[in-house]
Formats: C-alpha cells, structure tokens, sequence
C-alpha cells in the first residue's frame, strides 16, 4: 500500500521503530500540550483563495541566508537519526541534497561531521550548537564546521536545562551511554563531538555572550528557539542573521505557544531586518503555505524526517509534504 502524506508515514514509523525509540522521537514535555498544539494551531487557520492567477508554471525556489533552495521545506536538528535507519544523518544528508533543500546537522548526530559532508559534499549545511560550559571546545568545533563547509551556525537558546520528557524517564532512555559511550575520547584527541554530546548544556549562556560567538566565526548567526516580540527584538539587537520560531517540538518547556501562533509577533517584531523561520506542526502543504503567507522565509520539519528515515525514503517524504 503506497504512503501518500505525512500521516502514513509516521503509521509506518511507528510500526517499525521500538517503543522506547518511538516514545524517545514523539515525547514532548510534561502533558504534551505544546507538542500537540503545533499541530492543532495550523489546523485552526483558514485560507483566503484567490483565483484567475496564472499557476500553469510553478517555481517555489527560494534563498535563505543568500543561499538558493529548491522549495521552502528544510530539515531541522534532530539528533541519533541511526535510530531510525542505520546510516542515520548520512542518509539524511542525501536526501537533502538529492531534493536542494538546507539541512541543519545537530549537535547530537550519530554519525560524524566528516562522514555526513562525504556523503553529501554537494548539499547546504548548517549546523546546529548546544553550547557547552568550555568554551574553548565550542571555538574548536565551531571552527571545526566551517572548515567542513557548514554554511550557518545556529545556536538553540531553548534548553539551558533538559525539558521533562516523562517518556524518557519511564523508559529509562539514555542515548548517551547507549549510542556514544563506545567511542568517547579525549577531545585533545579529535574526537570532539562524542565529548560535546556527553557533556552538560552551559545553562549560563545571555544574550551579552553573543558577541563572543560572533568574534569567533564568519558564519552568520541563526537563533532556534525565539518566541516573543522582546526576544526578536533584543536578537535584531544583537546583530543575529535570523530567527528560528520554534518551542523545540514541544519537548521543552510545555504550555508555550505553538510556533505558528508566535510567528506573526516575532516577524512584526524584526521589522524585515532578518529572516525569520519556523519549525513545529508542519504536516501538509497547507501548513507550510500558512507559514509562508504569516512571514515565514521557510519551514524546517523534524519528526518527519525521523519518520522517512524508518521507512528509509527521506526524500520520497519530502516530496508528499509539498503535495
């Protein structure tokens, strides 16, 4: 039976991923409400159609930070994708390039930066930071991704603490030990990302630390994780590239907006100064047109991708959201 949208394959997903692998990807925080508000938000938006325009040729390519994509449907960070298929963020990689889109490598990717730009030399990467207490260890892998040809650095301020993913907690989940244990080493060594993952966010980090990042890189600078008109405000402020909407798939914090409510707050907020993106509760082509026509510049999918990975057709996936 053919998957056709978004839904089936997430059916599948969980079909043939293990409980706790499922729970781990689909937990949210707390109650889940914000998690399941994401999507219940886009579904509370109406269009407003208007007709008798030429659509007989369709051209969706856009650019984000000067970059030209072939649609404005990207992949966010999620991290351990060798959970859901064994070549993990490789197979991500692939996928992202085969269809022309960015692709945002996390921190805790499961596979290591050199093999992800091996296997995709030709695709648009941006790499996502969980900062660590040391900040000696962020200069290195920061300079680290822009030697590899990682074309953004994109700094989540939305986890200074692990939210309370219960899920995790019943399971007794840790990826950690699990999946990376095997291979730590000393940083002095090379070996920097499995040391990165196993350590503590810096939960100390303001907005005055910027500049230092700033300092350190040509990269330009994408905040994950902005949901108000004051912080939008202070990231124009601080001369930050753009701003990801996001509430971290509600595995954060819970009972905060859903990304699509805050977006129209933070794009009246940066006045057009910067770009502003969205990632949360997008499952249809309706959904990313309502990003779009709300002041979105692209959307960026999480579980989704997750969820193609399981089925290993990422980019098979990718096609039936903008259908």
């Amino acid at each position: 039976m053919p998957l056709v949208c978004l839904t089936d394959f997430e059916a599948h997903a969980r079909e043939q991923l293990s409980k706790s692998t499922w729970d781990f990807i689909e937990g949210g925080a707390d109650d889940c409400l914000t998690r399941d508000d994401n999507i219940a938000a886009f579904k509370k938006i109406r269009l407003r159609p208007r007709y008798l325009k030429d659509v007989s040729k369709v051209d969706m390519r856009t650019t984000i930070q000067g970059e030209e994509i072939s649609t404005p449907i990207c992949i966010a960070p999620t991290g351990f994708h060798c959970l859901a298929w064994p070549d993990g963020e490789m197979s991500t990689a692939r996928a992202a390039q085969a269809a022309g889109i960015c692709y945002i490598t996390s921190t805790y990717a499961s596979c290591s930066l050199e093999d992800i730009v091996a296997t995709a030399p030709g695709g648009l990467r941006w790499f996502q930071l969980y900062v660590h207490p040391n900040r000696q260890l962020n200069k290195q892998l920061i300079q680290k991704v822009e030697s590899l040809g990682f074309k953004a650095l994109v700094i989540t301020v939305d986890a200074p603490k692990i939210g309370n993913r219960r899920h995790n907690i019943t399971n007794q989940v840790n990826l950690m030990k699990n999946l990376l244990l095997k291979d730590l080493g000393s940083p002095e060594k090379g070996n920097l990302m499995p040391y990165l993952q196993m350590s503590p966010i810096d939960s100390s980090i303001c907005w005055d630390d910027l500049s230092w990042f700033q300092s350190i890189t040509r990269l330009p600078i994408i905040l994950k994780g902005i949901l108000t008109k004051e912080d939008a405000e202070l990231a124009v402020k601080h001369n930050v590239h753009g701003i990801i909407v996001s509430n971290h798939g509600g595995r954060q914090l819970d009972e905060v907006p859903a990304s699509i409510d805050a977006l129209t707050e933070v794009v009246a907020a940066v006045k057009g100064k910067i770009e502003v993106y969205l990632d949360g509760g997008v499952r249809t082509g309706n959904d990313v047109l309502k990003a779009l026509a709300l002041g979105a510049k692209c959307v960026f999918l999480g579980r989704p991708i997750l969820w193609g990975l399981a089925y290993k057709a990422a980019g098979r996936l990718l096609r039936s959201v903008g259908t």
